[in-house]
């Protein structure tokens, strides 16, 4: 194995470490969203579990079952997607900001 190969391996492998180490990290971070003015609020984790949901009793007042659905899932995408962010501002620490081919 060339030298150049070796040094390849060994940087790809502190990189996989580097990884490792911040979706550990970063999996224990939470994240709170809101929807409908504060009416439908949840909390998400960096692995994007949900980790919480908690309605206003006004909504129970209004008795619409549509809005209040309506309203859980966008407070869910919306932690889905700052919960997404967060782990991409993370990602992006460790590969100075180069793409890499592989989603997570």
């Amino acid at each position: 194995m060339s030298k150049q190969l070796g040094q390849l391996l060994n940087q790809a492998k502190k990189m996989q470490e580097k990884f490792q180490k911040m979706q550990d990290e970063v999996a224990d971070r939470t994240i709170e969203a809101q929807a409908g003015g504060g009416m439908v609020s949840c909390v998400v984790n960096g692995k994007q579990d949900l980790l919480s949901i908690k309605i206003a009793d006004e909504i129970w007042e209004e008795r619409d079952k549509e809005l209040l659905e309506d309203m859980i899932v966008a407070a869910v995408n919306e932690g889905l997607s700052k919960s997404k962010e967060m782990l991409q501002d993370e990602m992006s620490k460790i590969t100075g900001g180069m793409q890499l081919p592989f989603g997570m």
